[in-house]
Order: structure tokens, then C-alpha cells, then sequence
């Protein structure tokens, strides 16, 4: 057990960040001054391949291969390790100063979307694909949109956090979070018991927000925790990741501004559909 006791008045200390000390702060803001590039394509999106960055690639991909042209976009590389996050031209789009951030230039002002779930209900209204109209349905999507914004920060900066990266295995902590994160696969697998997706019969943008982290997490990307957690228990949650995964743009969705794993799965920017073909690091680095 642990013999701290917190002071009256908490004072920051950066030695005891652990792993993200570089890049945690208890104030928002810019740290330097570099604005952000502007490709050609009427959506701009600054981001990295963590779940969250995965959800709009997904999106912006399956849109395009449902013949949306207007969903053609930039997908320009955030190094949050280095900080990027906190140039000024990102906070600009993102006060928040977390990814993935999204500019959308095709009307005559610039609009600046953040908050990954922000931004996929965005897009479903901009182009009236993956969210439903009839209002159950429609509710039923957006609950759990809201639910996976409302759960995941339990999985990842709760278990994760403190199984994975804190500098010191703290059992409370681990417990505590490890008994939320099976608590939250077990609601997603009784869903999908009864439901072939989250909504119901329709795939919608509440598959694209939970598949990054629930389905990494069965399929054993999450932590290393696969096993810690018996995710093989949960056998719909199993099948609802497979049948997501399958999809050819759900693929290429979770290759952009990919920056580990295996070459041929690395996009680090996306500037042109042509680039999955051409530009993933396995032949750049032939």
C-alpha cells in the first residue's frame, strides 16, 4: 500500500509523469509557434492512428467508397509524442490540443470541428450516410456514440493507464479499472447478442467510434491485455470486430497516419486515394 497523502494544494511535479511527462501539462495552450499545412481536398484532418484518430480515417473512407466525392481529404501526421499537438496552428483547430482535429474548407468560411465523436456526426449530417432518420433508430445510434465518448477514457486513460504506462503497478488502480473495462465489454456483448451492430440492423457511425477501442481490445491490439482480461469471453463482441474489420475501407481507414505495426500497414499521411498503393512505408523504405 501506498504511504502518500495528498497536500493541501496540489503543485505539479513532472518526475513523476512517467512514460507522457513530455508531453502532460496542467495548462492548455500552445507551447511554439508552426502553423499547419493545407492540401488540396476540401477536408483537412490533422491526426494520428490511435483509436480515436482510426474512427474519422474509417469514416472518411467509407464515405468515399460510397461514391462521395466531397469527402476527399488530407490526412496530415500529428506526432503527439513530439508535441505536435501543441503548435499553434493546431490549437487553432483544436483548443483542446488532442487528435484528431478536422477543417473543413469547402464552404465559404473554414469550419473547425474537434472531439472525434464531434466530428463523425459532422460528417454523417454533411453527407446524410450513417446515421439513421427514423428517430429510434437515430437515438439509438447516438446513445451510443455518447456512450463510447463517456466509457472509453475508463479503458484507456483508466486500465490502460495504469496496467500499461503508469511507472508503478498501483493493484488498486489496476482492479478498478480492469472490473469497469470487463463491465463495459460485457453491456457491448449483450447488445450484440440481439443486434448485428450497435444500432441495430444498420452499421452507423457508433460501430466506427467503438470498433477502435472494444474491437482492438478483443482482437488483442489493446495494452497486451488480451489475455489479463479473458477477452475471449466475449464472443460477440468477437464477431461484431471481425465483421467491421472485413470491410475494404474500414481497412484502409485504420492504415492513415499509422506510425507502427507492420510497413505495409503504415500510411503517414493520405493526400490521394492512390497513396494506399504507393506510399505506405513498406515501399518507401524499398
Amino acid at each position: 500500500m501506498s504511504d502518500y497523502t495528498p497536500p493541501k494544494v496540489w503543485v505539479w511535479n513532472k518526475a513523476n509523469g512517467g512514460q507522457f511527462a513530455n508531453i502532460n501539462r496542467p495548462i492548455a495552450g500552445p507551447t511554439h509557434d508552426k502553423e499547419l499545412p493545407v492540401g488540396k481536398h476540401p477536408l483537412q484532418l490533422y491526426s494520428l492512428a490511435t483509436p480515436n484518430g482510426q474512427k474519422v480515417t474509417i469514416m472518411l473512407e467509407e464515405l468515399l467508397a460510397l461514391g462521395h466525392s466531397g469527402a476527399e481529404y488530407d490526412a496530415w501526421l500529428i506526432r503527439i509524442g513530439d508535441g505536435d499537438q501543441f503548435s499553434s496552428g493546431f490549437v487553432e483547430v483544436n483548443p483542446n490540443s488532442k487528435i484528431p482535429a478536422l477543417m473543413d474548407r469547402s464552404g465559404p468560411e473554414p469550419i473547425r470541428v474537434f472531439e472525434s465523436g464531434s466530428i463523425l456526426f459532422y460528417l454523417a449530417e454533411k453527407f446524410g450516410e450513417f446515421l439513421p432518420q427514423e428517430p429510434a433508430k437515430r437515438a439509438e445510434c447516438m446513445s451510443w456514440l455518447f456512450w463510447q465518448m463517456g466509457s472509453a477514457p475508463y479503458l484507456g486513460g483508466g486500465f490502460g493507464h495504469f496496467y500499461a504506462y503508469a511507472p508503478t503497478k498501483i493493484e488498486y488502480a489496476i482492479d478498478r479499472f480492469a472490473m469497469e473495462t470487463k463491465r463495459q465489454l460485457d453491456v457491448l456483448d449483450r447488445r450484440l447478442a440481439e443486434n448485428e451492430y450497435l444500432a441495430g440492423s444498420d452499421y452507423t457511425i457508433a460501430d466506427m467510434a467503438v470498433m477502435p477501442w472494444y474491437g482492438g481490445l478483443v482482437k488483442g491490439w489493446q495494452y497486451g491485455a488480451a489475455e489479463f482480461l479473458s477477452v475471449h469471453e466475449y464472443k460477440n463482441v468477437i464477431r461484431w470486430a471481425d465483421a467491421i474489420l472485413a470491410r475494404p475501407a474500414v481497412k484502409r481507414g485504420r492504415m492513415v497516419n499509422r506510425v507502427s505495426g507492420e510497413l505495409s500497414e503504415q500510411l503517414h499521411e493520405r493526400h490521394d486515394a492512390s497513396d494506399f498503393d504507393t506510399k505506405t512505408q513498406d515501399k518507401i523504405k524499398a
